[in-house]
């Protein structure tokens, strides 16, 4: 029985097959070579590259011989035996198929294997999970990208090392994208922090715990809702410190990721906030316990024991949400963003950012409507038209990165655990009341961690 293209074409099945796989195959290499040379950069262009055009390239390919087989077994019908097909390539309609077959075979495996490759590379970028379910991750996305790790891609923290933790990450993310299509997610997103890889993983491999830091000084604003937004700064001097002198010796904030070190507690929820128990063991190898007031011990042992590490402190290093819009307009205005000169800005700024708008459109347009309501008429204090224009355009920005009304992300929904003024932080621990058995407590001495001028 000879086998010619002709054969392949005599089924419906098989001439879809290819036409789909011929057509898949031309787009793919056009798309992809506009792609390579920036020409679309969109990131919905990247589903169809790499996800949509590779499945209908295997989808034509395997009903190329299904049309075959459902071919010879039309052609067999009545027979008493089927023989399988013969290649002579002396004949030379059937070298030319096979020519052919050999051919299109090695083009389709190269084909898949750009197109396997561009897959778990576009979905491993940031571009990716971020805006492609664009409403769902759209608060991590436009924090990622205005906070210090905006050049770290999403997978260097969210995806563990070795084929376990890129396994574990795609199952994850098709559990992700069922949720996604069926609108099943949350809102708002709960923070991960139980399924993120180990720091010793991702933080560390950028920042080294054994490095000596020191102290650091920041500056902290705060101004009154008076005509003036009359300012008062506040210069903090943060006791950093790490590893140093002796092993575990206590030297700073950083004593606490100290590798001589272990520090390990429970905590009560997913946020790891309250904490009943904490547990430190010395180079020494002493243990001491504290336990808050009220502790439950006996329901301490069915809980899970943390040890201490970079993530319980800097819980949101890289999608960091403002805890109040009155913290984020004296920072404004103290890195002169927000002019002080327009009467009341403080004020209005703060009020206007608190209001409940349904959606970002609605805030940004809101925003712009009263404060030249409210200001816009006012001319004492000196201020120019672009003053309150510049004004407007930073309190817009404010609530951009920070309030997401579709993904119920508002003021303070994610707390930042990095030190104790909008949320329990330290003081999760640090609060005098987590006594050992002989009356030692986890002291909250203001001094050990910073000093205040």
């Amino acid at each position: 029985m000879r086998l010619t293209l002709a054969d392949s074409l005599r089924h419906p099945v098989s001439a879809i097959g290819i036409a789909l796989t011929t057509a898949s195959a031309l787009l793919f290499l056009a798309l992809f070579t506009a792609h390579m040379f920036g020409f679309l950069q969109n990131p919905y262009v990247g589903i169809l590259l790499f996800i949509l055009i590779p499945i209908v390239f295997v989808i034509g390919l395997l009903m190329i011989p299904a049309g075959l087989s459902l071919n010879r077994r039309r052609e067999a019908a009545g027979f008493p035996a089927r023989r399988w097909p013969t290649l002579d390539l002396n004949q030379p309609a059937q070298a030319r198929m096979a020519v052919f077959a050999v051919a299109a075979t090695f083009v389709n495996v190269i084909i898949l294997s750009m197109a396997s490759y561009g897959a778990v590379q576009y979905s491993d970028s940031t571009a990716f999970c971020g805006q492609v379910c664009h409403t769902v991750m759209q608060p991590e996305f436009v924090a990622h990208g205005a906070g210090p790790h905006a050049r770290i891609e999403c997978v260097t923290c969210h995806i563990g090392p070795g084929a376990g933790g890129f396994v574990t990450a795609k199952l994850n993310g098709t559990r992700q994208l069922w949720l996604v299509t069926t609108g099943g997610y949350a809102k708002p997103i709960p923070e991960p922090i139980d399924r993120l890889p180990p720091v010793s993983a991702t933080c560390q491999q950028c920042h080294r715990p054994d490095r000596f830091i020191g102290d650091r000084t920041d500056v902290i604003y705060v101004l009154a809702n008076n005509a003036a937004s009359t300012e008062t700064r506040t210069k903090v001097t943060l006791h950093v410190g790490g590893p140093m002198g002796t092993p575990g010796g206590r030297t700073g904030i950083h004593w606490h990721t100290n590798p001589a070190n272990v520090v390990e507690y429970v905590a009560l929820d997913d946020k790891r906030d309250p904490i009943p128990y904490v547990r430190v063991t010395t180079p020494d190898g002493r243990v001491r316990e504290f336990f808050a007031d009220g502790a439950n011990q006996s329901d301490l042992r069915t809980r899970p024991l943390h040890r201490m590490d970079c993530l319980d402190c800097h819980n949101r290093p890289a999608h960091t949400f403002a805890a109040s819009a009155e913290r984020e307009v004296d920072a404004a205005i103290g890195r002169g963003l927000i002019s002080p000169k327009i009467p009341f800005i403080r004020r209005e700024a703060v009020r206007v950012l608190n209001v409940a708008y349904p959606s970002q459109e609605a805030a940004v347009a809101g925003i712009d409507r009263q404060l030249r309501a409210a200001i816009g008429g006012q001319r004492v204090g000196g201020y120019s038209a672009g003053d309150l224009q510049r004004a407007i355009a930073a309190t817009q920005d404010i609530y951009r990165v920070n309030v997401f009304p579709s993904m119920k992300v508002a003021w303070g929904t994610y707390p930042n655990q990095l030190g104790h003024i909008v949320s329990n932080g330290c003081f999760r621990c640090h609060d005098d009341s987590h006594k050992s058995r002989d009356g030692m407590a986890i002291s909250q001495d203001c001094e050990l961690c910073h000093a205040i001028d």
